[in-house]
Order: structure tokens, then C-alpha cells, then sequence
């Protein structure tokens, strides 16, 4: 099984067949949305009255801690921690709605999922002493 975690305050995300995140549009609506826990798969459920509109950057949160999810240093880019099988990964995806992309990355590799996956793999491809250079 798959857990995914906050990576400020440690927080279990996943209940239940869904990985649970608060979310805010740039209109600030703000809403609880569930996404798929499956690497890969991108669909998503929120409350009929909180619309994710395809193209729109949201901010995520955690439920728990209410910690900004987004990168900071990695624009368009939400991180979250996950385990499977007692190997730990930083986990990415992408903060704007429509988007395919999920980063999985171990100590050993760097796994791309989804249509839009070399968007941003400048981030994890370079040494982290260049990484501040872009």
C-alpha cells in the first residue's frame, strides 16, 4: 500500500482510496480535493460547488498542519512524501489543473509519470548546486 505524507508535519494524506488535500483557486475558492493514490493516475473529486478549471495554478495544503504544499524552489510543483513497501520518495505533481505530471523520486532514481512529464524535469536532472541557477 501506498501512504503519502506531509512533509512538514508528517500528517497521514491518504484515506481510504484517496490521498486528501486542501486546496485554494486564484479566485481564492477554497475546497477539499481527492486525488487518485495510484502513480499515474490523475483523476480527482471535489465538491460540485468547488470547480477545478483546466490551466488555473492552485495553492495545496495540508488538511492537517494547513502547510503550503507548493515547491517553493520548484515552480508549479506540489510536494508530498510517500512510502511503499519501506522505501521512502519525495512525490511531485503539478499544481495546475489539467496537467499530467507526477515525480517519484527514491535515493536511487527519478521516475516520470504522465503526459506532460518532461515539463519539469530540469528540477531533478541537474546537481542541486545548479538547481538555484534556474
Amino acid at each position: 500500500m501506498k501512504n503519502y505524507y506531509c512533509p512538514i508535519c508528517r500528517a497521514h494524506l491518504r484515506v481510504g482510496d484517496n490521498i486528501v488535500l486542501a486546496a485554494k483557486s486564484p479566485y481564492n475558492e477554497k475546497g477539499l480535493i481527492f486525488l487518485n493514490p495510484e502513480v499515474g493516475n490523475y483523476s480527482k473529486e471535489t465538491h460540485p460547488d468547488f470547480e477545478i478549471r483546466e490551466g488555473e495554478e492552485y495553492k495545496f495544503y495540508c488538511p492537517v498542519c494547513h502547510a503550503t504544499l507548493n515547491d517553493k524552489e520548484k515552480k508549479n510543483l506540489v510536494k508530498m512524501n510517500m512510502e511503499e513497501e519501506g522505501t521512502h520518495y519525495d512525490f511531485y505533481f503539478s499544481n495546475i489543473a489539467g496537467e499530467e505530471v507526477t515525480y517519484r523520486i527514491s535515493e536511487q532514481e527519478v521516475e516520470k509519470y504522465g503526459y506532460h512529464k518532461d515539463r519539469y524535469e530540469k528540477y531533478f536532472d541537474l546537481p542541486d548546486e545548479y538547481k538555484k541557477y534556474l
